[in-house]
């Protein structure tokens, strides 16, 4: 799998814990002073452990100066495109250009059921999904009054606003070929999980999203490809990313020059602030020197 050859950006995974109520700004502010790029949280409504996803980015805007916020990734059973759309924005006005969206079609449905939202079938999910992103372009888009109907969504001229800060990207979390093949057509990246999608998965995985770009006449390094990955940095262990910041940087150097990776937003196991810190200060470092040194030799070859 070649590299897309894109710029790099590293973040951190947050869970939304309400217990203790400060952990996520403790993390994002720390983040924040670190110099990373993105700070993502999921977003998990019926887990009866965490905060409203949304509700807690817009604590975390206002104690942080530059680290950019992502849902990652947003419920979308449970949350309405416009709505999401106008959220998004907002924050993104208040922050000065400092959110992008997650998008998931949803899972856990027992879940999203209980809630109120709807069962999906995995076609379903996947037509909901398209014309969800074309809910929230159109409502980014600046226009007076805007009117859509789909099968699932509708707007009966809504006049939008206020506008976002800066273009909002549009990153999809999903595995299935055909959702894959959606992203290469409509979204602006892709968000799989180290677990769900290990290396071994992630050429067919692009290939996927490569042939729906070229479907819709897109060029493919346009696709921003975002990798959540989990460890430890310290100690020899058993896992792929349990070890020395060393074996991190030339493990994640190779998922962006082998597997065509060029995003890596890390949920540490335990000793999360510590880890953050490691992250930022020595794996982030070494990862983009690896990178940059491969890149100029394979240019100058």
């Amino acid at each position: 799998m070649p590299d897309y050859g894109r710029a790099l950006e590293f973040g951190v995974s947050v869970e939304p814990l309400a217990d203790p109520p400060d952990f996520a700004a403790r993390m994002a502010t720390t983040a924040d002073r670190a110099g990373l790029d993105l700070v993502g949280i999921q977003d998990h409504p019926y887990q009866r452990r965490f905060l409203d996803t949304w509700t807690l980015i817009s604590t975390l805007v206002p104690v942080t100066g530059n680290v950019r916020f992502f849902t990652d990734v947003a419920n979308l059973p449970l949350r309405p495109p416009v709505m999401l759309a106008k959220a998004a924005a907002s924050l993104d006005a208040i922050s000065g250009g400092r959110v992008e969206v997650g998008l998931g079609a949803g899972a856990f449905w027992d879940a999203v059921v209980g809630m109120g939202g709807p069962r999906r079938s995995p076609g379903e999910a996947l037509r909901s999904t398209e014309e969800a992103i074309e809910v929230m372009r159109m409502v980014w888009s600046g226009e007076r009054s805007l009117r859509f109907e789909g099968e699932f969504y509708s707007l009966k001229g809504m006049r939008p606003g206020p506008p976002p800060a800066h273009d909002i990207g549009i990153w999809v979390g999903a595995y299935g070929p055909r959702m894959l093949g959606l992203i290469g057509r409509k979204a602006d990246g892709w968000v799989p999980s180290l677990g769900f999608s290990p290396p071994g998965r992630l050429p067919g995985m692009h290939e996927k999203i490569d042939e729906g770009a070229a479907e819709a006449g897109r060029d493919p390094s346009g696709i921003k490809r975002v990798y959540n990955v989990s460890g430890n940095i310290g100690p020899e262990g058993e896992g792929r990313l349990e070890g020395s910041a060393e074996k991190w940087i030339e493990t994640l150097a190779g998922f962006v020059l082998e597997y065509g990776m060029d995003t890596f937003v890390y949920w540490p196991n335990r000793d999360h602030g510590r880890q953050v810190e490691l992250f930022a200060n020595e794996v982030v470092p070494g990862v983009r020197e690896a990178v940059a040194r491969e890149r100029g030799a394979g240019l100058n070859s």
